[in-house]
């Protein structure tokens, strides 16, 4: 059996995304831009499915449970004319969980701890502040939900969960994903051991 495809989407825009500050695990919602760039994804979604001949009634959707991606999934799928509660929710899609640091800027936790800031620098896939996760961590997971798939389908998560999967699925290192930017508003493509990104 051949991998299955996964269409994976970033959740648009918070005020905390904005704003720089690490969310987390924290429930934050989106923003007028971050409707807006679901939406869009939502129609670029919508044109990729169409272009590989894709039925979008019979794909299964799931989105992380937070309120962010929740949000963002629900939007997909009013741009795909789907009932837009019909998709599942997966606790290992979960943002990666940045503990004392949710809610900072980059600015705030240099300030707050200049050493364990530097570490990070220089070791972010497995290092993790008080009562956070490490990429490590976030990698295995999501290596265990990609496992878990047993056909094409439609993602919603975070960007840290993003770096993970392309780390887990050899498309990226620890070293390039590290600080790889996620755009909002874009889908990318999983598949064939090889990744593509849609805007």
């Amino acid at each position: 059996m051949s991998a299955p495809v996964i269409y994976y989407i970033r959740h648009g825009e918070t005020s905390w995304n904005a704003q720089g500050r690490l969310q987390g695990t924290q429930d934050i919602a989106l923003n007028d831009l971050g409707r807006r760039q679901a939406a869009h994804a939502g129609d670029v979604l919508a044109d990729l499915l169409k272009r590989d001949g894709r039925d979008k009634a019979t794909l299964p959707f799931v989105a992380s449970p937070l309120q962010r991606a929740r949000a963002t999934m629900e939007l997909v799928r009013g741009a795909l004319k789907l009932p837009v509660a019909a998709y599942g929710l997966d606790d290992r899609l979960r943002e990666i969980g940045y503990g004392v640091w949710e809610g900072s800027t980059l600015a705030e936790m240099q300030a707050a701890d200049p050493v364990l800031y530097a570490k990070r620098l220089t070791a972010k896939w497995t290092m993790a502040p008080e009562g956070g996760e490490t990429y490590a961590d976030v990698q295995q997971r999501m290596r265990d939900w990609y496992d878990s798939v047993s056909h094409d389908t439609v993602a919603v998560a975070h960007g840290g969960t993003a770096r993970a999967l392309m780390v887990a699925l050899g498309i990226e290192t620890p070293a390039s994903a590290a600080d790889l930017p996620i755009e909002q508003g874009a889908v990318y493509v999983f598949g064939d051991g090889r990744l593509k990104k849609y805007s």
